[in-house]
């Protein structure tokens, strides 16, 4: 009997109300996926794909910071023998602990500096 228009109103727009207060939920989701889990996923499948090109002769570092030059690869194995030294100092490393693939400097790029 003295029931506010207020509550009145609530009750008929209840679904609409629903998906208001689910927007923001949706929408930081959509935010998160393409600023932060989209790129990971991007990153990881690209540091996949180079692992997985390795050849003998590239320079790699390690996670640990090692710097080498690949120098055996095992095919259908995840080990990867790296010379550290220029006295044939070799070491046996997993493939999945390398993290960067060097890329020695283009000739192009040499030849453009001034000297």
């Amino acid at each position: 009997m003295f029931i506010s228009p207020a509550y009145a109103q609530d009750a008929a727009g209840g679904a609409v109300g629903m998906v208001m207060q689910l927007a923001p939920l949706i929408l930081i989701f959509v935010v998160f996926y393409f600023l932060l889990i989209r790129p990971q996923q991007k990153r990881a499948k690209e540091h996949r794909s180079m692992l997985g090109q390795l050849k003998r002769g590239d320079r790699i570092i390690t996670a640990g910071g090692m710097i080498g030059t690949v120098a055996k690869v095992k095919e259908g194995s995840e080990e990867i023998e790296i010379d550290l030294a220029p006295n044939n100092t070799r070491v046996t490393v997993v493939r999945s602990t390398i993290s960067t693939l060097v890329q020695p400097p283009s000739t192009a790029a040499n030849d453009a500096k001034p000297g």
